[in-house]
């Protein structure tokens, strides 16, 4: 849990988690998490291989998105150093009878940073920028065991499991457990 929380922006003893900037830097960062945590099996919609220029291409998408106000995207960073950990995404656009709902996307931590709280503070964050937003409702799908854990202890209900929802990255069918979480102000 972040110890301490200021608007969309929260801190951990050696973790800031803030709205990412469309910055070429940013970019690159990002698609390197995208990159590493593919190539370690995550089921985020993207096959092996992916290149750079793809994942990079993604983030140009996935930013420009949030400039029109469409999403809204956190990053993890260290303080000490600021390297991008990990990345989460809110999507506020949904259908004309769904305005009080939003989505959870690409939970992102990089392998190497999991077990600090990242996606907790992620998390967090996400979760109230969805109630700034207007927000009384959100949803995700997962294909991990590890996320499943953290969005019950966050509160989240479980629905159930969607056989062969996708494929995992690599190839090869994953089941998607769906989650959704109402939200309070």
């Amino acid at each position: 849990m972040p110890a301490e929380t200021s608007g969309d922006l929260s801190r951990m003893s050696d973790v800031v988690v803030r709205r990412a900037a469309v910055d070429p830097a940013h970019v690159a960062a990002l698609a390197e998490i995208l990159l590493d945590c593919v190539e370690h099996g995550a089921s985020v919609g993207f096959m092996l291989p992916l290149g750079q220029q793809a994942a990079e291409e993604f983030w140009l998408n996935t930013l420009d998105s949030a400039a029109r106000g469409e999403r809204i995207v956190f990053v993890a960073e260290e303080s000490s150093t600021g390297a991008l950990l990990g990345t989460v995404h809110v999507i506020l656009t949904s259908p004309q009878n769904q305005p009080h709902r939003g989505e959870i996307s690409k939970m992102l931590v990089r392998p190497s940073a999991r077990q600090r709280g990242i996606a907790d503070a992620l998390m967090h964050a996400a979760e109230r920028a969805a109630i700034e937003a207007g927000k009384t409702l959100l949803v995700l799908d997962t294909a991990s065991e590890q996320a499943e854990r953290l969005y019950e202890r966050r509160g989240w209900q479980r629905v159930g499991v969607i056989p062969r929802y996708a494929l995992r990255p690599g190839g090869g069918f994953v089941d998607a457990a769906l989650f959704y979480k109402e939200l309070f102000a």
